[in-house]
């Protein structure tokens, strides 16, 4: 049965209240409907394309949050952040971003990601990496949206190191996952409570 074009405007912007980084294809299959039909929904209830929301997203994370980097350093764009806790970063993977003979994205643009996302989480101006252990799970192509999540292990941390995990997905699948140690300049006195 067909939803009515009312009620699946407002689920639609609902949906997107809670996900903001959902694509248009991924909210066509979801309403049952043809991605040009979640274009005209979208700019009838005047919500940006998934790439202004997340422009939109990430600015506003940088300027308010981020200590250790400039907005030019991250690799992926931010859009989620707590210092000394928690991160989310996006990165859409481009020809760009690929070896041309098998199409795989090169490690080291997961690697820059999850390591710059390690960095910025950090509630310090100046966090630098000491040692990372990292794995490579899944060969990521072009047009894949890499999402990487870190979150500060205080269990694990002491003053002046700081543990923190990064795991990327694509989808539903994770494809890297690092644990970084960090140094950070200033003291963290108290950071296991």
């Amino acid at each position: 049965m067909r939803i009515p074009k009312g009620v699946r405007q407002s689920r639609l912007v609902t949906s997107l209240e809670q996900n903001p980084f959902m694509t248009d294809e991924e909210l066509a299959k979801q309403f049952k409907v043809s991605v040009q039909t979640i274009r005209l929904d979208r700019l009838e209830c005047g919500i940006p394309e998934l790439r202004e929301r997340l422009k939109t997203v990430a600015a506003r994370t940088m300027e308010a949050e981020v200590k250790s980097l400039q907005s030019d350093e991250v690799i992926g764009e931010i859009v989620d952040i707590v210092l000394d806790k928690r991160a989310i970063s996006i990165f859409d993977v481009t020809e760009d971003h690929v070896f041309q003979r098998n199409g795989i994205a090169r490690g080291h643009h997961l690697f820059a990601q999850a390591n710059s996302l390690a960095v910025a989480v950090l509630d310090d101006d100046l966090a630098l990496t000491v040692t990372s252990t990292v794995n490579f799970l899944r060969p990521v192509k072009a047009g894949h949206r890499v999402i990487a999540r870190a979150t500060v292990d205080k269990e694990r941390s002491n003053e002046r190191r700081t543990f923190v995990e990064v795991t990327s997905t694509v989808g539903s699948d994770v494809v890297f996952t690092g644990q970084f140690q960090m140094y950070q300049t200033t003291e963290q006195s108290g950071r296991k409570n």
